[in-house]
């Protein structure tokens, strides 16, 4: 298995402690906090262990930043056991304090009604430059006190449709738009749907957050910005692949009180799999001269 995506896996998979109670370890991906990516993904995963059926949602709350350099406890509490849903309380404990909670529901899958809105347009994956190929050419741009850790490649594999320069950014719409996908298929032994949806988790939160600064012209990196993810909802509605390219189509309603409201859709294959929104803090600070 590629390198990246064993890492992958293995970030995704818990150790068992106790009855309802594993842990996960933790990396850095994104700084000094815990990747937010990374603590739905091993959240849920977490809570899958103690179901028999797939998740169909998940409603989360970051409540402080996670430690890069310390394990991660999961615990998870048995709400519900129903004939069609499960419903399952998830707490991420750093250091003696609960940092991360979710409500996780898991359900059948069943026959109904069957809708969705049209797929959005995009050129194909295949004809688009990959995040790395595109950070390369970013590479004069770069200051060198973040060169290293801009340049490490992600777990994932991007193909982004809306490129810019992240060093130089412009006011522009608020929406964007990637591919995603594993940089390897799955393997057969680990291949099961809790695994593609704790993945899918994780990437899930690339991006999504700062969609709601491009109007302002600002993104990560802006000095005196301060951004953190405040909550996250994810829904599944249909079978997908992680390790095939899915397109993740993002949009911002409003920036207000120093929050701003984020939207996405994932799309495989023209179904519309998953959903997801989330408010983060976007607060600008004084910089001291």
């Amino acid at each position: 298995m590629n390198a990246l995506t064993q890492e992958l896996v293995e970030l995704l998979s818990l150790e068992k402690l106790e009855e309802h109670i594993f842990r996960g370890q933790s990396r850095n991906l994104v700084g000094k906090r815990v990747f937010g990516g990374q603590v739905l993904g091993q959240a849920l995963r977490a809570a899958s262990y103690t179901a028999d059926r797939p998740a169909n949602s998940l409603h989360a709350y970051f409540l402080y930043g996670g430690d890069v350099n310390a394990p991660i406890i999961y615990e998870v509490d048995r709400i519900r056991d129903g004939q069609s849903f499960l419903s399952r309380q998830v707490r991420a404990i750093q250091h003696g304090r609960t940092i991360f909670m979710a409500m996780v529901s898991f359900a059948k899958e069943e026959q109904g009604l069957e809708y969705q809105i049209d797929e959005p347009q995009y050129p194909a994956p295949e004809s688009l430059k990959s995040e790395q190929e595109l950070k390369e050419s970013l590479i004069n741009f770069i200051p060198e006190n973040v060169r290293a850790s801009f340049m490490r490649p992600r777990l994932i594999e991007i193909r982004p449709i809306n490129v810019s320069n992240p060093f130089h950014p412009q006011p522009e719409a608020p929406s964007y738009s990637h591919y995603l996908r594993t940089h390897e298929k799955i393997p057969t032994e680990l291949d099961e749907i809790a695994l593609h949806q704790s993945i899918a988790a994780f990437y899930s939160d690339f991006t999504l957050m700062t969609t709601a600064l491009r109007p302002h012209g600002l993104n990560y990196l802006t000095p005196s910005l301060q951004i953190a993810s405040i909550d996250h909802a994810i829904y599944f509605h249909k079978p997908f692949r992680v390790d095939d390219w899915m397109l993740y189509d993002m949009d911002a309603t409003v920036s207000s009180n120093a929050r701003g409201l984020n939207f996405g859709r994932m799309w495989q294959n023209g179904q519309l799999v998953c959903s997801t929104t989330q408010e983060g803090l976007m607060r600008l600070r004084e910089i001291e001269t």
